[in-house]
């Protein structure tokens, strides 16, 4: 997040989009209700689900899943041509613009009304409220980037918040809401095949020499593998061996007939994690890893903000904390890992990464800070790019518009969305093992217009089977009004009835990240019994 989640109140205007927030980031959808009710902030929510947040929202654009770049693009040509654009804020901390402008003149509502199935007349007024407001904020999730146009997506939102100079001040930003309670932290600290630390490229010689001169090895320089890359790797048998930590893809990761096809051709397989997932069922070794509760350590949240965890409890029976299995196996491997605690492990991520460099366990004792946090003192960045961007100038992106991998057609007809439930998380490792959660929310289901279960003969509570050109999965319909018609929607907790045996694997060219939320089904009643 460029900015953070409190100052969120203070905005006038904001833009939710490809994320169900009060779902999947309830107390983020708080601060959202609250700019509402009691500062007058005006919400627009794009989401071709009529989700609870929409019941506050000033306007609803129930766009077709895949085709944000068009929604956007059409709202940045109405900014253009009605004058409501930032000048001033283009002109002085901006480049590109007049090669990004000059594709907007044919994007027009009109053009754009057909593609998203959102009104001209919508696509105008939201942006005339999001361009009209003086502080507008724009939240995201995975309804942007888990498509194969995912980088084209977080470009536009980028550029439609340089465009009304939405950057860089309280109440605005681009926000994308992290989906697991340390995903900011693990690719802050180089969770990602291209990127050490603070995200110095590995392709970068003098970063890789300031890390191989801190570890005393020689570094590859050529970035690794994503794990749609590995999972591919493993079917092709180029890939041999794998080690999961705290994933669970057998339930999470797209086309999992593929993934399981994929993992039995591994050589031998690790997993360490606190249950036996159904990832872990599979593994020729498990490591039984400690939870949240049993470690030291810090948490990056989804604002940046870096926290101080304590040792709540010890960890059951032979379960060890993540660090000391991973230096453990390092020294088995021969390179011996000798940190004595987490305390000088923090130690040596801020020699090395510069957004951490002046944040210590002692500080973090009494306040969360969010990075970047260079100097001595330095009171934390709540707010990024407040005077110049990383790269200077913000840098202006034309995008064109470019359909889902998969289109609905004669055979498989309607577009599968998948998401969260309220009361279940991921793939259900911790939260189906709570029976309070499990009672309020104990089985799958499939969201369908009344319309296309009219001309299926599907009535609310019918079982139901969905298949897609990957695998067929049995539900039960619920039929409801809240998502549009052409659209189904399913949440993928559930690995008696997974999703992710229907989605497809089609990746991002740029992020590699695969297209969860858009791909083709078709959609029966299933026979008693």
């Amino acid at each position: 997040m460029t900015n953070s989640v409190e100052d969120l109140v203070e905005a006038q205007a904001i833009f939710v989009i490809g994320s169900n927030t009060t779902v999947a980031h309830p107390v983020i959808g708080y601060r959202i209700k609250k700019a509402v009710r009691e500062h007058g902030a005006k919400l627009i929510v794009a989401d071709p689900r009529r989700i609870p947040l929409v019941e506050v929202a000033d306007l609803w654009l129930p766009l077709r899943p895949g085709t944000n770049v068009a929604l956007l693009n059409a709202m940045m040509q109405v900014i253009l041509e009605e004058g409501l654009a930032d000048r001033a804020f283009i002109e002085s901390r901006t480049e590109g613009f007049e090669e990004f402008a000059a594709l907007l003149p044919a994007c027009t509502p009109e053009w754009a009304a057909p593609i998203t199935g959102v009104p001209a007349k919508d696509i105008r007024r939201a942006a005339r409220l999001y361009a009209g407001a003086d502080r507008a904020a724009i939240c995201y999730t995975m309804g942007i980037t888990q498509h194969a146009s995912g980088t084209d997506n977080v470009l536009a939102l980028a550029n439609l918040a340089m465009l009304t100079g939405n950057i860089g001040k309280r109440g605005a930003g681009v926000n994308p809401l992290r989906g697991q309670n340390n995903v900011q932290g693990a690719c802050d600290m180089g969770a990602l095949p291209n990127y050490y630390t603070a995200y110095q490229k590995v392709d970068d010689p003098n970063a890789r020499a300031k890390f191989e001169a801190a570890w005393g090895v020689k570094l590859p320089s050529n970035p690794g593998l994503t794990l749609g890359e590995m999972i591919k790797g493993a079917a092709a048998g180029t890939v041999r061996a794998l080690y999961v930590m705290g994933e669970n893809p057998l339930v999470t990761d797209p086309d999992i007939g593929h993934v399981r096809r994929a993992f039995d051709q591994l050589d031998f397989l690790v997993v360490q994690d606190i249950f036996l997932t159904e990832t872990a069922s599979r593994a020729d070794v498990v490591l039984p890893a400690a939870s949240f509760a049993e470690k030291n350590g810090t948490f990056t949240n989804t604002e940046r903000r870096v926290q101080r965890v304590h040792v709540a409890k010890c960890p059951p029976g032979k379960a060890q904390v993540d660090w000391r299995i991973i230096a453990a196996l390092s020294g088995a491997l021969g390179y011996p890992m000798l940190h004595s605690s987490t305390a000088a492990i923090m130690e040596e991520i801020r020699r090395l990464t510069p957004s951490y460099a002046n944040i210590t366990y002692q500080r973090l004792e009494s306040v969360g800070l969010h990075w970047s946090s260079a100097g001595p003192g330095h009171p934390g960045t709540p707010i990024l790019h407040t005077k110049e961007f990383t790269r200077g100038r913000g840098l202006f992106s034309p995008v064109r518009f470019r359909p889902p991998v998969e289109e609905p057609d004669a055979e498989y007809p309607l577009v599968l969305t998948t998401g969260r439930s309220l009361w279940q998380y991921h793939s259900g490792s911790m939260t189906r093992r709570a029976p309070g959660l499990e009672q309020l929310a104990p089985r799958c289901w499939l969201e369908i217009n009344p319309g296309d279960a009219g001309r299926l003969g599907i009535r609310d509570g019918d079982a139901v089977t969905v298949a897609s050109r990957r695998g067929t999965v049995a539900s039960t319909a619920r039929v409801t009004g809240t998502i549009k018609p052409g659209v189904v929607f399913m949440p993928f907790h559930y690995a008696e009835a997974a999703a992710n045996e229907l989605t497809n694997s089609a990746v991002d060219p740029v992020a590699k990240i695969p297209e969860l939320k858009a791909c083709a089904v078709r959609v029966a009643k299933r026979a008693a019994g």
